[in-house]
């Protein structure tokens, strides 16, 4: 049995591996990379109308993209919500999907992905509550983000061959979900060459631009040693003032959007969320908070309990 404090140090660097890890399922896999939580019926059909409810968002910005992120495991212990982000993209039949990075647990490295909206929303650890942030940008960043989103040849310049999901976000030895994206962004918005070193470009350019990525604060020292333990999480690529300080540059859903706003001032932002009770939507760049408890002037529809 483990001492109490590493069963902490363990359920805290569990939690760290939603700092970017949408892991794909694959049997028999250890929980780090699969967790595997079966989800019942009625709980998916509550995840269903509330993805029904975030493409009926998508489709009436009357736009074809916008920045995506989703709540993924508890990460209050970080002072956050939202843990991994995506880029929604509207298809030529007018189904929407999400482009993102995920962590490929067969074959032990990262890969991008596209994901309906259905699947991203079922991506959320706990089926009970759920929360979605939607971003619309700008016409014309929008349009330049749309062009960088389609272009596969530069995702997957984007791509790092190694994968953690505390990924130091001015580094290139590993990347996480949320790192993608705001090179991404970067590629897009700062007209970034990729064919040569087009991640040490974006970093460059988002330095330039004041990208702020977390941070992500430390509770103790004993997260320290989470990387000897859980093969997704690394430190070994922050500067040591970082470690010392227990205060992590990690690029996180927040980081990005606050970091469109200031590029898209005219960006609009939308935030779902569901409990058992009800479907919220929140219209505004006020955050509605982890209770999805609605506010004056939201959106409330009823759900079956």
């Amino acid at each position: 049995m483990l001492p109490r404090r590493a069963t902490a140090v363990l359920r805290v660097t569990l939690a760290a591996i939603a700092l970017g890890a949408s892991a794909s399922a694959s049997a028999g896999m250890p929980v780090f990379c699969e967790r595997g939580k079966e989800v019942s019926a009625a709980e998916q059909d509550r995840v269903l109308r509330f993805a029904g409810t975030v493409k009926r968002e998508l489709e009436a910005s009357g736009g074809s993209v916008a920045l995506i992120a989703r709540a993924g495991l508890d990460l209050s212990r970080f002072d956050l919500l939202y843990s991994h982000a995506g880029v929604a993209l509207k298809e030529a039949d007018s189904a929407w999907t999400v482009r993102q990075l995920y962590y490929a647990c067969d074959e032990s490295r990262p890969r991008i992905f596209d994901q309906g909206v259905a699947g991203f929303a079922l991506g959320a650890d706990a089926p009970g509550r759920g929360h979605v942030s939607l971003v619309f940008l700008d016409r014309d960043e929008a349009a330049q983000l749309e062009q960088a989103a389609r272009d596969k040849p530069l995702a997957l310049a984007l791509l790092a061959g190694r994968y953690s999901a505390n990924a130091y976000a001015f580094g290139t030895r590993y990347q996480n979900c949320n790192q993608w994206v705001a090179e991404l962004l970067a590629s897009a918005w700062g007209g970034i060459d990729r064919r040569e070193k087009p991640r040490e470009q974006a970093q460059d350019w988002l330095r330039e631009q004041g990208y702020s990525a977390g941070p992500v604060k430390l509770k103790s020292r004993w997260l320290m040693f989470a990387g000897q333990f859980v093969p997704l999480v690394h430190l070994d690529d922050h500067p040591v003032d970082d470690l010392y300080a227990l205060s992590l540059r990690v690029s996180v859903p927040a980081s990005i959007e606050d970091f469109a706003h200031r590029r898209s001032p005219k960006a609009r932002r939308v935030e779902l969320c569901h409990d058992t009770r009800h479907i919220v939507v929140h219209r505004g760049w006020e955050p509605i908070g982890a209770e999805c408890a609605p506010m004056p002037g939201d959106e409330v529809i009823p759900l079956d309990s």
